[in-house]
């Protein structure tokens, strides 16, 4: 069974960079031009990091001041990857579903 991996690749600074934006402190008035008002720490993890969460906004003024299309600013990829059977698994995976958890039968012993 093949499942597809799917990333991406934030671009933001290395796109600034080509614009000629070296410094977070640029980008404060050039988004707030676009009504975009991010603190200098917002906007230095935007550039330095990668987000996992951006909002649609934020997203448009950055591509309106930097010139480019979002699938400019985040690369994408995906690839299949294979996956691992683990040994002596029956079906897709190694994790028993409910069917296959049973309990086991207690014996109970008298006391001596």
């Amino acid at each position: 069974m093949n499942r597809r991996h799917v990333s991406y690749r934030w671009r933001l600074r290395e796109i600034m960079a080509t614009r000629g934006l070296f410094t977070t402190t640029h980008l404060a008035p050039l988004l707030a031009e676009r009504g975009i008002t991010l603190s200098a720490s917002q906007i230095h993890r935007l550039v330095t990091g990668t987000p996992e969460r951006l909002s649609l906004p934020v997203l448009a003024a950055l591509c309106d001041l930097l010139e480019v299309t979002p699938a400019e600013l985040i690369e994408t990829r995906a690839e299949n990857t294979s996956v691992r059977k683990a040994a002596g698994a029956s079906g897709p995976t190694a994790i028993p579903g409910p069917a296959e958890l049973r309990p086991t039968r207690a014996r109970l012993r008298p006391e001596p």
